[in-house]
C-alpha cells in the first residue's frame, strides 16, 4: 500500500472540524475569509487534506494567541510566501549544484 500525499483531500468538513479540534461552521467562515481553500468533490462537498489540517491547527494556535482573523490571514500569506521562495533557493541550489557537477565531469 502507498503512502498518502499530505495534499490529497481525504476528509469531510465534519472530520476536518474533529482533527482541527474547531467546529464546521469555523471551517467554513476561515474558507470564505480566504484562509483556506478546500477542494470540492465532484458533488460540491468540501474535502480537507493533511495540509489543510494542520493549517487549521495553525489558526487555531494563533487565534489563541489573541491574534484576529486579519493578523491570521497576513501570517498565513507570509508565511506561505516565505515557502515559496524557499521553495524556489532550493531549486536554484540544485540547479547550480548540477551544473557543477557537469563541468567538474568535463574536467
Amino acid at each position: 500500500m502507498s503512502e498518502r500525499d499530505s495534499a490529497t483531500p481525504v476528509y469531510g468538513i465534519a472530520v476536518a472540524a474533529e482533527l482541527a479540534e474547531m467546529n464546521a461552521a469555523s471551517l467554513r467562515l476561515l474558507e470564505q475569509k480566504g484562509l483556506l481553500t478546500p477542494a470540492r468533490s465532484d458533488g460540491g462537498t468540501r474535502r480537507y487534506s493533511d495540509d489543510d489540517v494542520a493549517r487549521l491547527q495553525r489558526v487555531a494556535r494563533l487565534r489563541d494567541e489573541g491574534m484576529n482573523i486579519a493578523g491570521i490571514g497576513r501570517v498565513l500569506a507570509l508565511e506561505d510566501e516565505n515557502a515559496g521562495l524557499r521553495g524556489e533557493l532550493e531549486a536554484e541550489r540544485a540547479e547550480s549544484e548540477a551544473l557543477r557537477r557537469r563541468e567538474a565531469e568535463r574536467g
